[in-house]
């Protein structure tokens, strides 16, 4: 399981004093990306091979401003063509669950504008991350 940390910034709360829900999936993709650093992929958008097809999350607590909050990405699913990451958003400070998730994610050739098979070298390293729910 992968973890980050972010610090939730003034402009990431609504006028009811909590995290907007929208500033929770910036979150989710800076996890992402750092996931997928770890597996050996750079932000080079020309060897780039994923988009998102799909991204889901349950709101269990509240998160407000300057708290610390960790994101956790781990793999729940590895498929064909896709495969699925899981999040959990949790607060440092507490240890409290803030909110849970997935994501979907395709392996994409942006030259043919289709999904393709996972090569098997990145199923690997997807499969080390594997948490079975």
């Amino acid at each position: 399981m992968e973890e980050i940390s972010v610090t939730v910034r003034f402009g990431e709360t609504d006028a009811l004093g909590h995290v907007n829900n929208a500033s929770y999936f910036i979150y989710l993709e800076e996890a992402r990306i750092r996931f997928f650093e770890t597996l050996g992929y750079n932000m080079n958008i020309k060897c780039w091979n994923f988009i998102l097809a799909s991204t889901k999350l349950d709101f269990v607590n509240q998160g407000y401003f300057n708290q610390i909050l960790t994101i956790k990405t781990f793999v729940s699913k590895i498929g064909n063509k896709s495969f699925e990451l899981g999040h959990e958003i949790i607060c440092s400070q507490t240890g409290e669950l803030i909110a849970k998730g997935n994501a979907v994610m395709v392996y994409f050739d942006f030259e043919l504008q289709k999904s393709t098979q996972i090569p098997e070298s990145f199923s690997e390293g997807l499969s080390k991350h594997l948490v079975y729910q």
